[in-house]
């Protein structure tokens, strides 16, 4: 059950209507699985759908019946903004679908979100993420929206953008060391969560009064790392794709500079750092395959030696299976000798044996392109003259 979160379509267009001013204006929903904002006075069936949600799971038991005589698994998965997502029992008597708008159980009041699974691939989520599925531990919900659920979630969601631009001002004014990357209210507009990264301890006791103070709601302040503010904030990768972390990768591992050691990859900061200032997720796609190919490789500090001078390492082409030596004394000749060939050779010097020379084992030789100018315009030399 490794890839259970599934891969996600590309989202439809962020635009839903224009502006006052003419302008193109964004689909504050389209972070919650909607492709257009949910209308008051319609069924809004096909608001929800999976090609606009972030973070998408693909039901691949969903054609597939259940035994006869087993009840469906009753606890069903809503998701919120972004990639929030959280496990809900509903009430015995009412059957929901995936995209229906449900009311469900906050702390305090409700919040309303989209049913975006149900079933057994639900029972195999919570297996994955560890969770318990103790009906006194999974919170209800409630009913389905009703016309003043929807007026509450949608009057609560058109203000988050306005509400984050305010409190990042209220921050500086107060001089707080932090970045408020997002916020998000609950469905019945009585509670807003401030989600904000720093790189030291804050304190931040005097904004959540002036917040409260502010915008008459409950604050609660949720502090993130910088993959998470990456993945909030979405762009594109040096790839040309969209980031990883924005549309699929939830599961942060640690990754460290022996990844790109392993793969031969230079120790460039700039180019082995994301969005985010920290090492590229990707490098941990394929380390473990690189790990299982350079397993029967020799230690790369034992020096080759030959009748003609000793050799050291230089660089391996880890999936040909060569490596690459040259002579001590003459480094810039650089000879690719396959993998079984160079253990021959250090079982051979442990015994006492030398060969001849190192060329007899050589797969390919790279010998160093001297340029040569006929102007003199290689010399350093050559400015002393002006």
């Amino acid at each position: 059950m490794e890839n259970i979160e599934g891969t996600t379509a590309q989202p439809a267009e962020n635009i839903s209507q224009e502006s006052d001013t003419g302008k193109p204006k964004k689909n504050p929903f389209l972070s919650r699985g909607c492709c257009e904002s949910p209308k008051m006075y319609q069924k809004n069936d096909s608001v929800f759908q999976h090609s606009c949600s972030m973070f998408d799971s693909y039901d691949w038991l969903n054609s597939i019946p259940s035994p006869q005589g087993q009840a469906l698994f009753n606890i069903m998965e809503v998701r919120f903004k972004n990639n929030r997502k959280d496990y809900f029992r509903p009430p015995p008597d009412m059957e929901l679908e995936v995209g229906d708008i449900v009311a469900v159980e906050a702390s305090p009041g409700h919040d309303i979100g989209i049913v975006s699974m149900t079933g057994e691939m639900v029972r195999f989520q919570l297996k994955k993420k560890k969770q318990d599925s103790k009906p006194e531990d999974i919170k209800k919900i409630y009913r389905r929206a009703r016309l003043t659920d929807i007026e509450k979630w949608i009057s609560a969601v058109e203000i988050e953008s306005s509400t984050m631009g305010k409190a990042r001002i209220i921050a500086e004014q107060l001089g707080l060391l932090m970045k408020i990357n997002d916020v998000e209210y609950q469905g019945d507009n009585t509670k807003a969560i401030f989600y904000y990264t720093a790189d030291d301890r804050v304190d931040f006791r005097e904004l959540i009064k002036i917040l409260a103070e502010e915008f008459k709601v409950r604050i609660e302040m949720r502090q993130i790392g910088a993959r998470q503010e990456a993945s909030r904030l979405g762009g594109i990768g040096s790839c040309g794709r969209e980031l990883c972390c924005a549309t699929w990768l939830n599961d942060f591992k640690s990754v460290t500079t022996n990844a790109a050691r392993v793969q031969q990859l230079s120790l460039n900061p700039q180019k082995l750092a994301g969005q985010c200032s920290k090492l590229k997720c990707c490098l941990n796609y394929e380390y473990e395959n690189y790990l299982d190919a350079i397993k029967d490789f020799p230690n790369t500090d034992i020096l080759l030696k030959t009748k003609q001078g000793e050799a050291a390492y230089q660089k391996t082409d880890i999936f040909q299976k060569l490596m690459w030596y040259s002579y001590i004394s003459n480094p810039s000749n650089v000879m690719a000798i396959p993998v079984e060939k160079v253990i021959m050779i250090i079982e051979e010097n442990k015994k006492g044996n030398f060969p001849e020379r190192l060329e007899d084992f050589s797969h390919i030789t790279e010998a160093k392109t001297i340029f040569d100018s006929s102007l003199g315009q290689d010399e350093l030399t050559r400015f002393d003259h002006l």
